[in-house]
């Protein structure tokens, strides 16, 4: 049985015309180019020079947009209150007499806005450090055993709430003292955060790593050491980072209520004088400090953290 194949008139036509094309390429020695041999249209590669500068502006634009239009609506509110908020001008050569000589002592009350801000610094270090010392320890052991995180998550959940503020009185009534009760409200508001951020760490540890601790039979100093502290730093860190930004904001409130010397104080009285002016130099001295003391754990943060690398 002999079996018909019909073609189309386009697809003969097709063919008749791909036989040409083979037999003028095979009398003239012509070959067709391979797939491989074609070139891809060219692909335009920034420079490093070029990837460099982008970078450097998205970084520095940015926040200049945003410092000027900061700058701007404080322009905009100074000249529609007239003379009760000081213009960006005025506060600026304020600042500029005002830095001229920061470390100054005139009297126990007052002194330069650089003791001021040295004396909050140094609170601030006393009541962190205290929290710190207690704080790490007691996050490792609510972390660690079951039964002492089922002991303190209660209390953990009902004071961490509170304002650090309505400690203050209480520090008052036992310490007798202003400085020491400013600290303890910076150790109470700042041993919450690295609590709970270590427990949460030390409960996050793989069961892989402490099947192999029980396996080994190590000493629970050696689990403490050896897996439990490199694993959970990062957690510790970003606890410590929290603390220390809850100790400056609340160091200012503490220090307006308790009095002394203090960049908290120090926005006090010049309250009392109605010095504008200086109230909005503090405000951005609180806001700078602030930002080098987040900036500073921020990079001691990234530098302990370790991220898994991917195959």
């Amino acid at each position: 049985m002999v079996s018909a194949v019909f073609h189309s008139p386009l697809a003969a036509r097709e063919s008749i015309a791909m036989k040409k094309e083979a037999a003028h390429a095979h009398s003239t020695g012509a070959s067709t180019p391979k797939a491989s041999e074609i070139s891809a249209p060219p692909v335009a590669i920034a420079s490093p020079v070029q990837r460099d500068w982008r970078g450097l502006v998205m970084a520095v634009l940015p926040p200049l947009l945003g410092l000027g239009l900061l700058i701007g609506i404080w322009a905009i509110v100074s000249i529609s209150t007239a003379s009760s908020i000081p213009s960006p001008w005025e506060t600026w050569k304020q600042a500029v007499v005002l830095f001229a000589d920061p470390f100054y002592r005139k009297g126990p009350n007052d002194q330069g806005v650089g003791w001021n801000v040295l004396m909050s610094l140094e609170r601030v270090a006393i009541g962190f450090g205290l929290a710190a010392a207690v704080g790490i320890p007691a996050g490792f052991a609510i972390g660690r055993f079951e039964f002492l995180g089922r002991m303190f998550n209660p209390l953990i959940s009902l004071l961490r709430p509170v304002s650090p503020l309505a400690w203050l009185p209480i520090g008052l009534m036992v310490f007798k003292g202003a400085n020491p009760a400013a600290i303890w409200t910076i150790f109470i508001c700042s041993i919450w955060p690295m609590v709970i951020n270590t427990a949460v760490g030390v409960q996050r540890v793989p069961q892989d790593y402490m099947n192999v601790a029980r396996v080994l039979n190590l000493s629970e100093w050696k689990i403490l050491t050896k897996i439990l502290f490199p694993a959970v730093l990062p957690y510790m860190l970003t606890g410590v980072r929290l603390a220390v930004g809850t100790a400056w904001l609340v160091i200012v409130a503490a220090e307006m209520l308790t009095g002394g010397v203090g960049i908290g104080f120090w926005v006090w009285d010049e309250w009392n004088n109605l010095n504008v002016k200086n109230i909005i130099i503090a405000i951005f001295v609180i806001g700078i400090v602030g930002l080098v003391l987040e900036y500073a754990l921020i990079k001691v943060a990234t530098a302990f953290t370790f991220e898994e690398v991917k195959s």
